[in-house]
Formats: structure tokens, C-alpha cells, sequence
């Protein structure tokens, strides 16, 4: 072992549906240095120690989103979070929260697609426009508008963060609201009034309690609390515009 080399140990929640009947911990102990993520850490155990340990990963740059999990009990990317922060200690890694486990730290993703689909994450065009007609233009304004919503990289650790959605499965979730915020307010999109259908409904945007927590572990700085609040403004605006304003304006 190298003269920089440490030992610590990595507690990993198992579940092999198999053979398990619920998940169980076990415990690894992997050489590290000190630029060493946890990811690293568990591409080692898979590597050189327990190859039928399962987890997902691909980029190792906090881009992808797929590295997600419980480290000591908080939602965080494995490639952006070190194990020199948890030595001496050790530390425990886990299946994200919330999220039924298909297999040791991979847990199944289909609800959040299904809901992802739901809001029609793409621009709707106002009106038709032919090819000819050239490129939709924007000001640097209007993309300050959602630009800070457009970074979410569909990680999920916002889920595993909310505990609403922990209580009520049915609620539609701080990321995949933020991103209908994100497509709601860019300028060239008119989907606004479709999509709000769901965020307005009582599992959308009224759902949320408010804890803030989805907006404290996103490695990307998204901020769904932010979004969430700015369209319950919203929607209590318009709820209230409909009592001023001649022919209803804001049904």
C-alpha cells in the first residue's frame, strides 16, 4: 500500500431480491486517498473485493445524475462527495430514499419518468412556424428567467430529500416541478396552460410544505423550493384575478 494510502470503512446497504428479504448492511474496508470519491470507493469494492455489489454510475462528474444515494443518511452524488470527509469515521451508503430498491443502490426510477413525461418537458411552439421563418430569438432577459431551473440533471436527490413526497407518492416532486417552471417561463414556449392543469392541481405545486430541504442537497443549485413558491404565487394570483378582472381573465 502506497505511503498516502488510508483504510476506511464504507458500510453498503444490500438487497439481492433473490436471496434477501430485506435490505441488510454490510461492511468493506478500502484503501483511499485523499482525491478519492465515494464513488471510487465503491467502484474498489466492486473491483477488487464483492464484484455482485450493484450501483449506477457514468460520468463521475456530476453531470449525469445517475451516481445518487444516501451517504450517512443525506441524498448526494457519489462522484462529487470524498471519503476523506468521513475519515476516521467510515461511512454508510444507501439506496436514495423514498424510492423502491430494485437492487443494493439501484432503485427504480419508473415513477419519476412516468411523471418526468407527464409535464411535456420540451418547448410548445405559440403558434405553427415554418422553417423558413428562421431561428425563435430570445433576449439575455428572457433567458435569465428560467435559466437557473434549466440545470437540473434529473438525479433525484431533491425526491429523496422531500419528505411529502416520502408520505404521498402521488405528489409530483420538487424536480419535475421546477422544470415545468423552467419550460412555463421561457418566452417561446406555449404550453403554460397544459401543463399547468397538473402543477395546479392538489398534488402540483400546493402539494409541497414548504421544508426546503430539495433546494439544500441539489448539486446543481436548481432550487425547486424557489420554483414551487413563485407558481403558487402565481396561481393564487390568477385564482384572484378572475373576481377583477371582466370576462374572468385567468380561468
Amino acid at each position: 500500500m502506497a505511503e498516502n494510502e488510508k483504510i476506511i470503512e464504507i458500510e453498503v446497504l444490500r438487497y439481492r431480491p433473490e436471496q434477501d428479504k430485506e435490505p441488510v448492511l454490510q461492511t468493506y474496508k478500502v484503501p483511499f486517498t485523499d482525491d478519492m470519491s465515494v464513488l471510487q470507493g465503491l467502484q474498489y469494492i466492486k473491483d477488487y473485493l464483492d464484484g455482485t455489489v450493484s450501483f449506477r454510475w457514468s460520468c463521475r462528474m456530476a453531470i449525469c445524475g445517475s451516481c445518487g444515494m444516501m451517504i450517512d443518511g443525506k441524498p448526494k452524488l457519489s462522484c462529487k462527495t470524498f471519503l476523506r470527509d468521513y475519515y476516521p469515521g467510515g461511512l454508510r451508503v444507501e439506496a436514495l430514499a423514498h424510492l423502491p430498491i430494485e437492487r443494493d443502490l439501484v432503485v427504480d426510477a419508473t415513477d419519476f419518468v412516468t411523471k418526468l413525461e407527464s409535464i411535456k418537458p420540451y418547448i410548445i411552439p405559440k403558434e405553427p412556424r415554418a422553417l423558413e421563418q428562421g431561428e425563435y430569438l430570445q433576449t439575455p432577459q428572457q433567458r435569465d428567467m428560467y435559466e437557473q431551473f434549466s440545470s437540473c440533471i434529473n438525479c433525484m436527490l431533491c425526491y429523496a430529500a422531500c419528505p411529502q413526497y416520502g408520505l404521498n407518492p402521488k405528489f409530483t416532486g420538487p424536480g419535475i416541478l421546477a422544470l415545468m417552471h423552467r419550460y412555463n417561463a421561457d418566452s417561446r414556449d406555449g404550453g403554460q396552460a397544459e401543463r399547468n392543469e397538473l402543477g395546479y392541481a392538489d398534488e402540483g405545486y400546493w402539494g409541497c410544505t414548504a421544508v426546503g430541504y430539495c433546494s439544500e442537497v441539489c448539486p446543481k443549485g436548481v432550487d425547486p423550493a424557489n420554483a414551487i413558491n413563485q407558481n403558487k404565487m402565481n396561481s393564487a394570483i390568477n385564482y384572484f384575478t378572475r373576481f377583477v378582472t371582466p370576462g374572468g381573465a385567468g380561468k
